[in-house]
């Protein structure tokens, strides 16, 4: 698991004294320096690992946000790789990749650009990567015109991908932060944003069996998705676990679980 090392209510909350981590006129907002690695192999005790760009590798001072760090595992490479939003001081903001070491507590190589968004100054954001057969789909957000989801497509997790100039959530205000997941014992997969334009927040959904045609779900207790204990979800994810590991999750938190009948 890889996560965002950013507090964005730290100065609220009292934990610096500063609205950033340094100068939002020279670093922007939201700035921060680096991710934190966690690993586990029973969902309940983990490791923890803080990684700094400028502390692995010289030249790398005036990293200005490290946002949104995603995880796929390169077959052809046979390497973890972390794919992520950066930019530099107060600049555009783009996607790009590097690679871990096989303990997961550091970098092996220094990032790189994932793919050039082909429109100039414009921020594209929070990549989601998912394997399909022998192509991955990377889902992102594009800053052009009102924010939303777009869709590019390689044979390689980092590349060459091919642009696709297609918004593909239905939404007519702001997107942001698209997860992909499967539906489990069937070919049909589930793209989930946030749809943060709205007040409050919500989510939104478009299933599809060939990641070319969307049906829209709607939003969350606005059609067939319904929330339980949360409201105004923010960039969510999803992942698959088994009963096993759901019990074993419940008895540790000591959550009561019951399962329906077949």
């Amino acid at each position: 698991m890889v996560m965002t090392d950013l507090h964005i209510y730290g100065q609220k909350q009292g934990y610096r004294n500063t609205e950033w981590e340094r100068d939002g006129v020279a670093f922007g907002w939201g700035n921060n320096r680096g991710i934190v690695l966690m690993k586990s192999a029973d969902l309940i005790q983990w490791t923890h690992t803080e990684l700094y760009l400028e502390k692995a590798f010289k030249g790398w001072e005036n990293v200005g946000a490290f946002w949104a760090p995603e995880l796929i595992y390169d077959d052809r490479n046979g390497k973890m790789m972390i794919y992520f939003t950066m930019r530099f001081g107060n600049g555009l903001n783009q996607l790009y990749y590097a690679y871990l070491n096989k303990e997961f507590t550091a970098f092996e190589s220094e990032p790189q650009l994932l793919f050039q968004y082909p429109k100039a100054n414009k921020n594209y954001i929070d990549g989601d990567m998912t394997k399909v057969g022998n192509k991955y789909h990377l889902f992102y957000v594009a800053h052009d015109g009102v924010p939303g989801i777009k869709q590019a497509v390689s044979d390689y997790p980092n590349g060459p991908y091919q642009y696709d100039d297609r918004f593909y959530d239905p939404e007519p205000e702001a997107c942001e932060a698209p997860n992909v997941w499967k539906r489990i014992g069937e070919d049909k997969w589930v793209l989930m944003y946030d749809i943060y334009g709205i007040s409050p927040h919500n989510f939104g959904f478009s299933e599809t069996t060939d990641f070319k045609n969307f049906v829209d779900l709607g939003h969350f207790n606005a059609g067939k998705m319904k929330s339980t204990n949360f409201t105004s979800p923010k960039h969510g994810a999803v992942i698959p676990i088994t009963k096993q590991e759901l019990q074993r999750l419940a008895k540790h938190w000591q959550f009561d679980l019951s399962f329906p009948k077949k």
